[in-house]
């Protein structure tokens, strides 16, 4: 597994990129946040492929990949949520990595992935709320980021 995760990472790499460090924490924070977004998809037991569609969208728009990167990154990501024995391991990265309005981003991308079925299961809800406790996001940005997501699904 750590071998697929060079491999994403060296593939990814530009030439021109002077410092790795970055961009790896970069990479690390992404996968680290995509595989958020398939525990969200796992939290009710049942995943659909609505709720696929709407992580490889998530993921996507989070982070301006092309549809081969997005897949290679869900991969990976359906590889660390198997292996993971916390969300804290996620959610570290997260807290490292983004400011207050990034990590409101992050929790309406969860809303998003949560609603793709039409429905928000008590177990998807209760994710959401752990992962913006985790990530220090105050109640009143975890609801506007809720509205949000819900206003853009009915667009």
């Amino acid at each position: 597994m750590l071998g697929s995760i060079k491999r994403f990472f060296d593939a990814n790499l530009t030439a021109a990129t002077e410092a790795r460090s970055p961009v790896d924490q970069e990479r690390a924070y992404q996968l680290a946040t995509a595989a958020l977004f398939i525990e969200m998809t796992r939290a009710d037991h049942d995943v659909k492929s609505v709720e696929r569609d709407a992580v490889s969208q998530a993921v996507g728009r989070a982070f301006e990949l092309d549809s081969e990167q997005t897949q290679e990154l869900i991969t990976l990501a359906e590889q660390e949520a198997d292996a993971a024995i916390s969300l804290y391991e996620f959610t570290r990265l997260i807290n490292r990595h983004l400011d207050a309005k990034q990590k409101e981003h992050v929790v309406e991308l969860l809303w998003h992935v949560a609603l793709a079925d039409g429905e928000i299961d008590k177990y998807e809800d209760h994710l959401v709320r752990k992962v913006a406790d985790l990530i220090y996001v105050p109640h009143l940005s975890f609801i506007r980021a809720k509205h949000n997501a819900i206003k853009r699904m009915e667009q």
